[in-house]
């Protein structure tokens, strides 16, 4: 026998008690509604319950009745499940499973087992008022606890269903199971279980369920069933509770099946009943209940000096990744897609660049982009550049530098992790592309970092741990376990980031965390940048340390990085010098700037390398024609011409000095440069071009928002505002209103009074100080119900103060439809 799909049909006892009412007020008992549950809270616990879901603020509820209609909608309650913690969310599927109202005893037999079986009371009896204060607070919950209720729609969401299988595994119930069964195949189950016949089906089903829930009579029918029958019962008792048989099952099935421990879903589907379920698993809901949050205990445990330094280490490699990145997309960034995004092959292009892999080159891409250094530029041949922000960020110390790009990680929702994947249309998700937000990651990067800000000082995590720390404070929900992959890029961005350092959160992690300035933590732990290099014969310079601005960027141009480290490694080639003189560097500026810089001589070799590739350089000329090459010497041109490799270059001889050609001028110098010359570009006027570093810039460009994740969080003010103006619209939609004189008004109703009564009642009260009630249609033809106290009438309206709004407000006369008194116990 195996298992098959959940099929069941929806639970209909949610539906007996209406969750949203206008009645007022719960004095003479318990509440008999959401809305009257919520009535009878106080000011805080209603703010409470907006601040826990802030959804339900947009827009401001008129009253507590929307406000309690609201907090049922799928969309609001689905959200509120996704926050609770696994206990919480398992004590709301027990009660999705059972009986509804469900007793408080009852849900915890659900959750520890009943009494005289082998329960797990592994601390469930003790935390389930936490788990059920929970739900109440979050308005999942509502009753006393002689008649808990959850709320409908979040039973529909949690409880089995045809389509849904149910997370405590268990089956529909047995009034559900027989519902189009036939009355005689039903009297046959009654009679094969020992049970007193009956003509009413209700009664039969009644007598089935009683003895399913009747401990002592169950355990002597099951004592009754073969051997392979238990075994049966075994594979479905945990779930699925759903089975298929053959057209001629076994005999155990049979048994079990003629005697409604097992019932037919279909024609071919048998399903094991709740109550047989429960009383199999002796009375639990679940196999496993969490009811303690699993601890994360420090996995090893480093020297904190030892932590903060590796941490520097790490965030002065970043700083370095970053700058190089955006530097090598100054003068032609790589193209945007047309559908947004980078391109894989520039993808890989990055990476052999940075020297590092794509995943890593796609999270530096991201967080330089994160940052606002680097966007697209906006043209009409869209390319990524640098942004005007980058050369702010350069002059920046480092410790402010790492600050920066810290400040615009932790909040971020862009999520490179997800480069590579396909998103739902089976299209490939690309760097920088418009499908990477994930509004979680920001939420789960600061409970990682919270987590770790929570063991003693050097101290890092098992990452397991911290993993199923995570997934208990937010149980997954779905086939993606999106939170434990945004959790596991935390732990490793951190680490190459500099914000921990051999796991451990670093001391300018920790202020990064707190929302305090982390660089004056990181500044002692850098190294102090150094204004000379080491040079040596093998046409190499080595950096003993970070260097600074001016000495740095200047080498950058006039060498190539070879390695990187404590101490970095410059070479010089040909074309490194090539690339310094095209930025307007001459020979002697060269040597008198490595002379000034370096510690050690200059060596003849790398004197030599200078002069030399100086001696050529700008002996050819190219400008634009097309393009042309022109030079001195003709004989060189002829070389030119007769070498085989030019001949992509379409050249031709305009004269002794000058040669024309169809490519570009860029196309042109990068063919000449790469047959061994060193041309140099020249203007319209003759004069020799300089490429400048900083040449290219994007217009002013703010660094990308990150994506909410939902409604945010309201602060006290508007808390404050929103709990007055749902009180006030409450009071005018349960106000009691004095009885109309006019026989005409029904009572209850919003009078239709004329023009000179609502003039009269509305200066009276004027008079007197009274509060009215009145309806009010606005110039958009919108009704509304409102409480108000008049000041003034005058020149055809109204001015009072506004319970409902708790403002000052003026009403037009003959807007309003009409006016009634409250009852004196209302005023």
């Amino acid at each position: 026998m195996g298992t098959g799909r959940l099929t069941g049909r929806r639970d209909q006892e949610a539906t007996t008690v209406p969750e949203a009412s206008t009645a007022g007020g719960t004095a003479g008992g318990a509440p008999r509604s959401l809305a009257e549950a919520l009535r009878a809270r106080d000011d805080a616990a209603l703010a409470a319950l907006l601040h826990a879901r802030p959804d339900l603020l947009s827009p401001v509820p008129g009253d507590v009745t929307q406000l309690a209609t609201r907090a049922g909608t799928r969309a609001s309650v689905v959200r509120a499940l996704e926050r609770l913690d696994r206990f919480a969310l398992q004590t709301a599927e027990a009660l999705a499973v059972a009986p509804d109202p469900c007793t408080y005893p009852v849900l915890e037999s659900l959750l520890t087992g009943e009494e005289g079986t082998t329960g797990q009371d592994n601390g469930a009896r003790a935390e389930l008022p936490r788990a059920l204060a929970t739900l109440r607070d979050q308005a999942l919950v509502w009753g006393d606890d002689d008649r808990l209720r959850l709320v409908r729609t979040a039973r529909e969401l949690l409880a089995p269903s045809a389509q849904r299988p149910s997370p405590t595994g268990l089956g529909p119930t047995v009034a559900e199971a027989t519902s189009g069964m036939s009355p005689t195949r039903v009297q046959e189950i009654v009679s094969a279980a020992g049970l007193p016949g009956t003509h009413d089906p209700v009664s039969a089903v009644s007598a089935l369920t009683g003895l399913f829930t009747d401990p002592e009579r169950m355990s002597a029918l099951l004592d009754e069933a073969p051997a392979e029958a238990h075994q049966v019962l075994g594979r479905l008792v945990w779930g699925p509770p759903y089975g298929e048989v053959t057209p001629n099952p076994t005999a155990p099935v049979r048994w079990l099946r003629d005697r409604g421990l097992l019932l037919p879903a279909s024609a071919r589907t048998v399903v094991l009943p709740r109550e047989v379920a429960l009383h199999l698993r002796g009375g639990l809901a679940h196999r496993d209940t969490a009811p303690v949050a699993p601890p994360v205990p420090a996995h090893r445990e480093h020297r904190p000096q030892l932590v903060d330094a590796n941490a520097a280490g790490q965030a002065l490699a970043a700083l370095s990744t970053v700058e190089e990145l955006v530097k090598s997309w100054e003068h032609a960034g790589p193209l945007v897609l047309r559908a947004g995004g980078l391109a894989v092959r520039d993808l890989k292009r990055a990476a052999a660049t940075l020297d590092t892999t794509e995943p890593a080159a796609a999270f530096w891409i991201e967080l330089a982009y994160a940052a606002g250094l680097l966007a697209s530029d906006g043209e009409a041949d869209e390319r990524y550049a640098p942004t005007p922000a980058f050369d702010d960020w350069c002059e920046l110390p480092p410790p402010e530098r790492w600050s920066v790009i810290a400040a615009a990680w932790l909040p971020a929702t862009r999520t490179a992790g997800l480069v590579g994947e396909q998103d739902g249309k089976g299209r490939t998700l690309s760097t920088l592309g418009p499908e990477l937000d994930r509004s979680a990651a920001p939420e789960v990067r600061r409970r990682v970092l919270e987590l770790l800000a929570a063991l003693p000082e050097g101290a890092s995590p098992d990452p397991d741990a911290l993993l199923d720390r995570l997934a208990w404070e937010r149980p997954v929900r779905g086939a993606s376990d999106l939170r434990a992959r945004l959790a596991h890029w935390t732990l490793t961005e951190a680490e190459v980031l500099g914000v921990t350092g051999r796991g451990a959160l670093s001391g300018p992690g920790r202020a990064l965390l707190e929302h305090r300035d982390p660089a004056p933590l990181l500044a002692p732990l850098l190294p102090e940048p150094v204004d000379h290099v080491l040079l040596q014969a093998d046409l190499t310079a080595v950096a003993p340390g970070p260097l600074r601005r001016p000495l740095g960027d200047t080498l950058a141009v006039l060498a190539d990085v070879e390695s990187k480290g404590g101490a970095t490694v410059y070479r010089f080639t040909p074309g490194s010098v090539r690339r310094a003189l095209d930025a307007g560097h001459a020979a002697a500026d060269l040597h008198a700037f490595l002379k000034e810089h370096s510690r050690t001589p200059v060596p003849q070799p790398l004197a030599y390398l200078i002069d030399d590739v100086a001696r050529r350089h700008g002996h050819l000329r190219v400008g634009a024609a097309s393009s042309y090459v022109r030079c001195d010497d003709d004989a060189m041109l002829g070389e030119i011409l007769a070498d085989k490799r030019s001949a992509g270059l379409s050249l031709r001889r305009l004269a002794p000095t000058v040669l024309a050609a169809q490519a570009e001028p860029a196309a042109l110098l990068e063919g000449l440069r790469a047959m061994g010359y060193a041309p140099a570009a020249e203007s319209l006027t003759g004069d020799v071009l300089v490429a400048r570093a900083d040449a290219r810039r994007t217009p002013a460009r703010s660094a990308p928002v990150p994506v909410p994740d939902g409604p945010p969080v309201p602060d006290d003010t508007l808390l404050g505002a929103a709990v007055r103006a749902i009180r006030a619209g409450d009071l005018a939609a349960t106000a009691v209103r004095k009885e109309p004189a006019s026989p005409s008004v029904v009572p209850g109703e919003l009078p239709r009074t004329s023009a000179a009564e609502t003039l009269a009642t509305v200066q009276a009260a004027a008079l007197t100080g009274s509060a009215v009630w009145i309806g009010y249609v606005n110039a958009d033809g919108a009704a509304s119900q409102r409480v108000i106290a008049p000041v003034r009438v005058e020149g055809g309206f109204v001015t009072g103060y506004d319970h409902t709004a708790d403002e000052v407000r003026t009403y037009a006369l003959h807007r309003i439809t009409g006016v009634a008194e409250l009852a004196e116990d209302q005023v």
